[in-house]
């Protein structure tokens, strides 16, 4: 006896809901969990402490004279920017230069720039922060006072790792916290660049599975999340298939 249409509408959709079900309750997970979350918390900004203000008061050299030591030591092509920053108490500028001859390119092929600090107020280049610099940094700016629970140095990460596409090399100083707050602190740059929360990294794993980009979680284009919209698409379809062909049926 022949199959009707019937049936193998009714079998293409039951499979199509088994395929993207789970699919479709990391979906649903996901949006509960954004629409529920407060933003602020999973960015930290309750845990940061605004940088400190620098004295009105003070007498501050040229950065030209300082991009002429840099250029006694390497040669620059051009400058990405110059940053009066503070760092410890003292007055530094935090320069970001390229020679585009001799710099290497990233995993993205982006041009690596050259950072160098130097003291604002006499022009002395300095190196980057040492281990013990940059645990006071991050402790100045975490709204608390926690203990340091651990401190890691950063020369690579991958396209998973919290601190992924951030100033490299850097410190990760994580606190004794309820939170789980890890700060990233570059060691060239002289700065915090990232606070990561427990709720930031829920947050992260449900937009990986929002996305369906398991690389750079922000690419809305990737092969797969167009495939399981399609499937979504047909299995909706078949369903009113199969809803209008039972009704003929009786």
């Amino acid at each position: 006896m022949a199959k009707s249409k019937h049936y193998y509408i009714r079998k293409t959709h039951r499979w199509l809901g088994v395929i993207l079900g789970i699919q479709f309750m990391m979906w649903t997970i996901g949006g509960l969990y954004f629409s529920w979350s407060n933003i602020d918390e999973v960015h930290g900004d309750f845990q940061k402490k605004d940088a400190p203000f620098l004295s009105s008061d003070i007498s501050l050299i040229s950065p030209t004279a300082v991009l002429d030591t840099i250029k006694k030591i390497r040669q620059v092509d051009s400058v990405m920017s110059i940053q009066l920053i503070e760092i410890l108490g003292k007055s530094f500028y935090q320069i970001r230069c390229i020679n585009a001859t001799h710099n290497e390119m990233n995993q993205k092929n982006k041009m690596q720039p050259m950072n160098y600090l130097a003291n604002a107020e006499t022009g002395k280049l300095r190196g980057p922060l040492t281990k013990e610099e940059a645990v006071e940094v991050a402790k100045m700016r975490f709204n608390s006072e926690p203990k340091v629970k651990s401190v890691e140095y950063l020369t690579a990460t991958n396209s998973h790792h919290e601190y992924r596409e951030s100033p490299l090399p850097a410190y990760a100083i994580t606190f004794e916290h309820p939170s789980k707050t890890t700060v990233y602190v570059a060691s060239e740059l002289g700065t915090v660049q990232k606070f990561r929360n427990k709720k930031w990294r829920i947050f992260d794993f449900l937009w990986m599975m929002h996305t369906m980009d398991y690389e750079s979680r922000d690419n809305f284009g990737n092969i797969l999340l167009r495939i399981f919209s399609i499937f979504g698409l047909v299995t909706v379809v078949s369903g009113f298939v199969l809803f209008f062909v039972s009704f003929k049926r009786r």
